[in-house]
């Protein structure tokens, strides 16, 4: 086995909890960057990353690092990488993106271009080939140029690791599913307490969490672009790692997770999406208005993503929408409240301070997670 070094991108402010997903696979982080981790694995750990890291948008290969402020520089240093170990004489290869930040060299497709060249010449070299067919399996660069460093990484996901595979249908602002992953992590909610979200529109917080319960890993049910790179993973190791994914489901847990929506055809979007993620036995989805929430049970969550009025027809409504979210919330005994919202008065109008918030970007939005603390539930006593 080979090691690399992996990249791992996730939302501005969620680094910590990306971080722990990784120790908690068994692997060596090299670097915590803003938007990113870097860690240590092999072709094992590239396939268990893509199937069970739950908040990162995909996983990467750092193929090379070099500094460049001019064209010239960019093409001999893309020129000066290995190339051949990663990619066949018959693989398609591309920079499908570009990014640059603080750095003389900035226009993304220039650098594009010039970074597919030095491929190509480099390749051709070591192939001993003038021309290459590209008929084989596809292997996207990207390149990340700040303050002119230029990290050059290979894409071993493909289609964005926020895409689990069953969300065909959503509401008009939802969170991605590593979002929403993420801020659930970050509280102390377990199986085993109630979650509701009381907005819940496509049902993303209370599906993520019904996987979180079930322990079902979030890429077990999709494929990833470098399944198909037989020259770089053994022959059955991505099988061999999906096997642990569904050794490792527990579908039959016990939970209590419920989400409500004043509009019935988010109520059946919901439940279409939980059925399609294989986890609708484990969610209560209920047509009913914030105003009315209410439960018996001490000591639950409420989890919730509503309106920021990002739409001009929203914003008059806000006031009165997070009125009712704190009136909701002041009739539930000794319940915890996280609520992700970009609207400026949240607090004022739920009528109570956060006792914690944390800036997050939702995309280019900038948002709070609002965190309002319950008490802790007493410790059960011990059967002796």
């Amino acid at each position: 086995m080979r090691k690399f070094e992996l990249i791992v991108p996730c939302h501005f402010g969620l680094e910590a909890v990306l971080k722990k997903e990784i120790y908690e696979l068994g692997y060596e982080i090299v670097q915590v960057e803003d938007g990113k981790v870097t860690f240590s694995g092999d072709e094992e750990a590239i396939c268990r990353a893509n199937i069970f890291l739950r908040t990162t948008e995909r996983v990467l290969i750092k193929v090379g690092k070099f500094r460049a402020v001019t064209f010239e520089e960019l093409y001999q240093g893309i020129k000066a990488l290995p190339w051949e170990d990663y990619i066949p004489a018959d693989g398609r290869f591309w920079v499908t993106k570009a990014t640059s930040i603080k750095s003389e060299l900035f226009s993304p497709s220039d650098i594009q271009s010039i970074a597919k060249k030095a491929m190509v010449e480099r390749m051709k070299r070591k192939y001993h080939m003038d021309w290459f067919p590209e008929n084989g399996a596809s292997y996207p660069v990207r390149l990340f140029l700040y303050k002119n460093e230029v990290t050059v990484t290979l894409d071993t996901t493909g289609e964005s690791l926020h895409k689990r595979g069953y969300r065909q249908l959503s509401g008009r602002a939802p969170l991605t599913e590593t979002l929403a992953a993420a801020l659930i992590l970050l509280t102390p909610w377990h199986a085993d307490r109630i979650l509701v979200d009381p907005l819940c529109g496509s049902g993303t917080f209370p599906i993520e969490a019904a996987m979180i319960a079930a322990n079902m890993a979030p890429g077990m049910k999709r494929h990833f672009l470098s399944e198909q790179w037989d020259s770089l993973f053994p022959k059955g190791l991505w099988e061999d790692c999906f096997e642990e994914a569904r050794e490792l489901l527990n579908p039959d847990v016990s939970t209590d997770i419920q989400g409500y929506d004043i509009d019935a055809n988010m109520v059946k979007a919901a439940r279409e999406n939980a059925r399609r993620a294989g986890v609708d036995h484990l969610i209560h989805f209920q047509q009913r208005d914030v105003c009315n929430l209410h439960h018996p049970k001490k000591y639950g969550f409420i989890l919730t993503n509503p309106p920021y009025g990002e739409r001009l027809e929203e914003k008059e409504n806000l006031p009165e929408l997070y009125t009712e979210i704190g009136n909701a919330y002041r009739g539930l005994d000794d319940w915890s409240m996280y609520m992700i919202s970009g609207y400026e008065d949240a607090e004022k109008y739920i009528g109570r301070k956060a006792d914690k918030n944390r800036k997050i970007y939702n995309g280019m939005l900038k948002t709070y997670f609002y965190q309002f603390f319950g008490p802790k539930p007493p410790k059960r006593k011990s059967k002796l």
